[in-house]
């Protein structure tokens, strides 16, 4: 068998860039039930106002292994939809089915649901504005309430 030659050729990026701007922000969240859905997108959209940046991304990440930052429609039907599909595909109960909650813990089915809904989401800026397709908003899911939990929003750009 022949070798196997790898060429990359590297380029300079000129990290000095005057324009670059930057925000870094965190909410924070007590959801008093165990799961809930609760729409961020103006918080967010306030953030990039603030920020300055007309062109660049905005990530929104859940910053707990059983809370998510995800994208859809706020439609409450949906939003329920999500709740029974979540509970078939990851159930709450019985929690002596789950070995990590063997830990003392009742909690494995959140960090089952967190791992499907997702850790983060990135959204483009475009002329100041979050670059969304229609009907898209961003979401914090709580899968395992009850106690403060934050979301880091990182706006880069120029």
């Amino acid at each position: 068998m022949g070798d196997i030659c790898f060429c990359f050729r590297l380029s300079t990026i000129n990290h000095q860039l005057p324009n670059m701007k930057s925000l870094t922000e965190h909410l924070w969240f007590e959801v008093p039930d165990r799961r809930g859905f609760i729409n961020i997108t103006p918080k967010i959209e306030e953030f990039v106002h603030r920020s300055g940046v007309m062109e660049g991304l905005c990530l929104v990440n859940a910053m707990h292994i059983t809370a998510s930052a995800f994208i859809n429609d706020d439609e409450p039907g949906l939003h329920h939809d999500y709740e029974l599909w979540l509970e078939k595909l990851a159930p709450h109960a019985p929690t002596n089915a789950y070995r990590h909650n063997r830990t003392g813990e009742d909690n494995a089915d959140a960090h089952l649901k967190r791992q499907i809904m997702g850790r983060e989401v990135v959204v483009a800026i475009t002329k100041g504005k979050l670059d969304f397709g229609p009907w898209e908003q961003i979401f914090y899911g709580e899968f395992d309430g009850r106690r403060k939990k934050r979301v880091l929003v990182k706006i880069i750009g120029e």
